[in-house]
């Protein structure tokens, strides 16, 4: 199995425990062994909101080479890298605006496009709620465009006793649906 290089982005959307979440799992064994590089981009409010939703300082300190927003220098911001997967988590509205527009004004809209023009995975896990009209044509253009949205929307069926269970639950999906082979638990038919 070929490993994978992959970007990780982190907006100023509320739900850094997401993020927070996906990075831990990236660094266990089990991703490790998928992985060649992971490259971590952070805008400029996401690390004030990382500091407030998360007992992590800061989240360029996760261990991750962490790429300024505004770099455009990176091999990842060109289509003649061989970055696999991009995931956005969490996306803002306006992350998701401006990828729907094709803007490329920073790095991670610039990878994002990359992604998109290259048909490579490009993963945003929006998170807000209720959802205008605007957002939701948004999402419509992305996902016509080869992007997955996905929601950061817990799954409760199994149980989860904590939030970071809870959280967890997304970040499976997530890495799940950007190609990883993991154990995380399915769907099991309940017994009414």
């Amino acid at each position: 199995m070929k490993k994978k290089k992959i970007v990780v982005a982190i907006t100023g959307a509320s739900g850094m425990i997401y993020a927070h979440r996906l990075l831990k799992r990236l660094k266990t064994e089990e991703l490790q062994s998928q992985i060649s590089e992971t490259a971590l981009v952070i805008s400029e409010n996401a690390e004030k909101i990382f500091n407030s939703e998360t007992e992590v300082n800061k989240a360029s300190d996760t261990g991750f080479p962490v790429y300024k927003n505004n770099n455009f220098y990176v091999s990842f911001a060109s289509g003649s890298s061989a970055f696999d997967a991009m995931i956005i988590i969490p996306c803002s509205m306006g992350t998701l605006g401006r990828i729907a527009s094709g803007v490329s004004e920073n790095l991670i809209g610039r990878t994002a496009d990359v992604m998109l023009k290259e048909r490579k995975k490009l993963i945003l896990v929006t998170r807000e709620m209720p959802l205008n009209l605007i957002h939701i044509n948004n999402m419509k253009t992305v996902t016509e465009a080869g992007g997955i949205i996905c929601p950061a929307s817990p799954a409760f069926y199994n149980n989860p006793e904590t939030v970071e269970n809870i959280a967890d639950t997304v970040v499976e999906r997530v890495l799940d649906l950007a190609g990883f082979d993991i154990t995380a638990t399915r769907w099991k038919t309940l017994n009414y």
